[in-house]
């Protein structure tokens, strides 16, 4: 998991040239926060680190890192020594490849962040029109925090983003399922349906519908309303798969 990427600088490795850069996350999070309360009296809940053999509350700086090699036994490491680990090529963005983006299923993205400078560079412009003309991204590695990874640099709104990308052996699809057969009236059907429903993606469009519903029925309960339940969509039941179908189209 990437933490505290706000504002970090590092620099992309490309052959020989070096582009200083300014990293900063792309996401941010929409969702209503809540707190947590105790029932009784309404006040916030603290959370106390506790250590139960001295019996004491403890403190962020008394806070170390261990590995548990063994049951209750713990190797401590400390930030130093992992910055110890990192080699000089790991600190920057390696690029290692340059490939096209249609090889890599959006099954390995983790998460993006936006690339920037803090001044004109004549390097970072070549290196983004070399990626427009190219129609590749670069593939690259780095370490972030205590975490190595694979990322991406791609061009996207004139900008370059990174995207981390998850290791394969992290990726568990399961086993494959049994297919059913299908007619090719069904099939026809289905590919009607889905004509009927092709549209360009325009992001702006598609709202968190489920939080708006939630920041709704805060300012109801604020003013002293009672929140009532949402109705939803009746929809008609249909099991045979080509009545289905076809009441889809007509609908």
């Amino acid at each position: 998991m990437v933490k505290n990427m706000a504002n970090l600088k590092t620099s992309i490795s490309f052959g020989l040239v070096n582009i200083p850069i300014v990293i900063n996350p792309v996401i941010k999070n929409n969702d209503t926060a809540f707190n947590q309360l105790h029932k009784k009296c309404k006040h916030r809940i603290k959370y106390l680190k506790y250590c139960p053999v001295c019996k004491v509350q403890v403190k962020q700086k008394d806070i170390v890192r261990g590995y548990e090699y063994q049951k209750d036994d713990y190797v401590i490491i400390t930030d130093e020594e992992f910055e110890r680990l990192k080699t000089e090529d790991e600190k920057t963005i390696e690029i290692i490849a340059f490939v096209k983006l249609s090889e890599i299923d959006p099954i390995y993205f983790e998460k993006s962040y936006v690339i920037s400078i803090e001044k004109k560079m004549k390097a970072y412009t070549l290196f983004k029109e070399a990626l427009k003309k190219s129609k590749k991204v670069a593939l690259a590695k780095t370490i972030i925090g205590t975490k190595f990874y694979y990322v991406i640099l791609r061009l996207g709104e004139e900008r370059i983003i990174m995207t981390t990308l998850y290791f394969d052996e992290e990726i568990h699809l399961g086993n494959l399922e049994e297919t059913s057969k299908i007619t090719e009236k069904e099939l026809d059907l289905a590919l009607k349906l889905i004509d009927g429903l092709s549209a360009e993606f325009e992001p702006q469009k598609y709202i968190d519908e489920y939080q708006t519903k939630v920041k709704k029925a805060l300012n109801e309960k604020i003013k002293g309303a009672e929140i009532k339940p949402v109705k939803s969509k009746k929809k008609k039941k249909i099991t045979n798969l080509m009545e289905a179908l076809e009441a889809s189209l007509k609908a």
